[in-house]
């Protein structure tokens, strides 16, 4: 009982730490992770065997970790290196393609595609954001695209705002596709063994459904703001050509990232795990760039990377003193064996706290939480899973501080002189969100029970 009391504690702080942002949220995870090990593991169980399991390193040096011969893995207790292997091979590659100016080309090319005009241009750039972040981390694809946005605001005359809080949306929703869209998606995704093709053909499906009406949304609430009419266009600073400095690191950035989205589809058919194409495509990238590679590194999110491995130790403290059972079971009792209810319970609580607290830990949280519930209430664990998914990645768009990219966007606004405040990003986003849940919740229903 003390041991869990411990645990609970260690953990409530850390969510406590990442919330008030009173120091940074890696140096919260990793400070309560080796509050665990010394404290839950060490004085209160004297396990030595539970630092090792939650530690995993052990797991990085079998065949599984890099190969898989089509068996589903085995996720176990503690730091999930098949994430943080992933997510670092691909902080690299974005970076790569940042330096050769692909995502400012792209924006350039559709906006000239559309015509300049604002309305189009806020349709697209939706659609471009979603698309996007189905493959690039959503903090990435706000970062450039927001930037884009607000330069052509300036050229066009026409107000960024509306474009961005969709962009941001999108971003969001789109990450909620696939299984590299958003980190809650790896982490369920190499926890419990599915594949890019089963998030595609299952969160993907109700994503896409639910970005038609998302489009149709904001249009309504911001067409009349954006108006319908073509600004004059300047004579310079929207040619594409312009966003490639180097010709030979553009072509090299798309062909790795093509290479990439190959692989992802294919990794069921071909073996490869994705920490395997995180670390092929990371050390392709660095090597192509030569000179530049230190830079890349240098530009690496190691402080996130740092904070899933933080993240992870504290909640494996968790699901070893059996606090992750007590909750699945309190959910199992409220929920009286009602699947409907299950589902709308996880959907629900999974959405509306990522509006509030880091949905990363909320999901590596609940991973351990439905596989109990799968095991004990005979529910479907693929569909628990989907329901996470979409319920920590949407809900994170309801609030500024719901999502990194939510905040990315409002800064990249603010800096060019365009506020969005608590009052006017709630307004438009958290209906969003809502009318979001209510079609996923219905997508689920209608196909899986």
């Amino acid at each position: 009982m003390v041991t869990q009391i411990v645990a609970v504690i260690i953990f409530i702080a850390m969510f406590a730490l990442i919330v008030s942002e009173k120091i940074e949220r890696h140096l919260a995870s990793l400070g309560c992770g080796l509050l665990m090990i010394v404290l839950v593991f060490g004085v209160c169980m004297h396990s030595g065997s539970a630092v090792i399991e939650t530690l995993n390193i052990g797991s990085i040096f079998t065949p599984g970790f890099w190969y898989s011969a089509g068996e589903a893995s085995e996720s176990s207790a503690g730091i999930n290196w098949e994430t943080i292997f992933f997510i670092a091979g691909m902080m690299i590659m974005v970076e790569g393609m940042g330096r050769a100016g692909f995502f400012r080309w792209l924006c350039l090319c559709i906006a000239r595609l559309v015509k300049y005009k604002a309305v189009p241009i806020f349709i697209t750039f939706m659609i471009m954001s979603f698309g996007l972040a189905m493959f690039i981390d959503s903090i990435t694809v706000i970062l450039f695209l927001a930037a884009v946005t607000v330069e052509l605001a300036r050229l066009l005359k026409f107000n960024p705002v509306p474009v961005i809080l969709a962009e941001i949306f999108c971003a969001n929703l789109g990450g909620s596709a696939t299984m590299c869209g958003d980190p809650p998606n790896i982490i369920i995704g190499t926890s419990l063994g599915y594949t890019f093709g089963d998030f595609i053909t299952n969160t993907g499906v109700i994503a896409l459904i639910c970005l038609v009406f998302v489009i149709i949304y904001f249009y309504l609430c911001f067409h009349k703001e954006l108006g319908s009419g073509q600004a004059e266009v300047p004579a310079t600073g929207l040619d594409p050509k312009d966003a490639i400095e180097n010709k030979r690191d553009f072509a090299i950035s798309c062909i790795i990232f093509a290479v990439t989205v190959v692989l992802l589809v294919t990794h069921a058919q071909t073996g490869l795990t994705v920490s395997t194409i995180g670390t092929v495509i990371g050390i392709v990238t660095l090597l192509t760039a030569g000179r530049d590679a230190v830079v890349l590194l240098k530009k690496v999110d190691y402080k996130t990377l740092l904070f899933f491995i933080g993240l992870f130790v504290v909640v494996g403290g968790l699901e070893q003193t059996g606090i992750l059972e007590i909750i699945a079971g309190f959910i199992a009792s409220v929920s009286e064996g009602n699947v409907m209810l299950m589902i709308a319970i996880v959907l629900w609580i999974s959405a509306i706290a990522s509006a509030f607290v880091d949905n990363i830990p909320f999901a590596a949280t609940m991973i351990p939480i439905i596989k109990s519930l799968a095991a004990s209430q005979g529910v479907a664990l693929p569909v628990l899973a989907w329901t996470l998914a979409i319920g920590t990645d949407i809900g994170g768009s309801a609030t500024p501080i719901g999502a990194s990219a939510n905040v990315v966007g409002i800064s990249v606004a603010a800096k060019n002189g365009h506020m969005i405040g608590w009052g006017k990003y709630c307004k438009y986003m958290a209906p969003a969100m809502i009318i979001v849940v209510l079609i996923a919740m219905a997508c689920i229903y209608l196909r899986y029970l």
